[in-house]
């Protein structure tokens, strides 16, 4: 059976137990990124884990956050954390959000765990989902590189700022900036045309 967590179910008890329950790195940067959506708005984090503190950043900014992760555990964690929020256990690819839209779609720490077909269709789905004038973040290093993910030992691979740019542009999302980040995160902001 393959494991559609990218090998996060496997550690899952370590990731709650450290990054899971305090962690800061992102929370800034997506909070300045809510700033722009309405209070209320419905917002989709992928590969949400436990919620923390990506979830909570949004909650915390006044968003109706809807939660999706293949790893049981994490979404377990991520409900006992949102009870309110709806949550998906599901490969983020596939998630039955998909069909809905939202002001604002959020990636972090998610989409260089995918393979770059997965990647390259995550786009696709996520500008289908986005209401018009809607709002999606992802983290991903700025150069094309392949590395060992530190938590799985599992490959992660960017497609570099390019080939991402390319693939946003082709499904209609302007890329609004970008920038490196705390933790050494390079992160993307694209807007779907109002």
């Amino acid at each position: 059976m393959t494991d559609r967590s990218n090998g996060y179910e496997a550690v899952a008890h370590v990731y709650i137990a450290g990054r899971g329950t305090g962690g800061t790195i992102g929370a800034a940067e997506v909070r300045q990124w809510a700033q722009a959506l309405a209070p209320g708005s419905p917002v989709l984090d992928l590969g949400c884990g436990t919620g923390v503190p990506i979830s909570q950043a949004l909650v915390d900014s006044g968003l109706l956050v809807h939660g999706v992760d293949a790893s049981p555990s994490m979404i377990a964690a991520f409900r006992a954390n949102f009870p309110a929020a709806p949550a998906e256990c599901n490969a983020v690819e596939d998630s039955q959000f998909f069909n809905r839209t939202f002001a604002g779609v959020v990636a972090w720490g998610l989409m260089f765990l995918l393979a770059p077909a997965a990647q390259e269709l995550l786009i696709h789905k996520v500008a289908g989902a986005l209401d018009p004038g809607g709002r999606f973040l992802f983290t991903s290093p700025e150069e094309a590189c392949k590395w060992l993910d530190g938590m799985t030992d599992l490959p992660s691979i960017s497609l570099g700022a390019g080939r991402y740019a390319g693939l946003l542009q082709a499904e209609g999302l302007a890329i609004v900036g970008h920038r490196r980040g705390a933790g050494d995160n390079y992160y993307y902001l694209t807007e779907k045309p109002a």
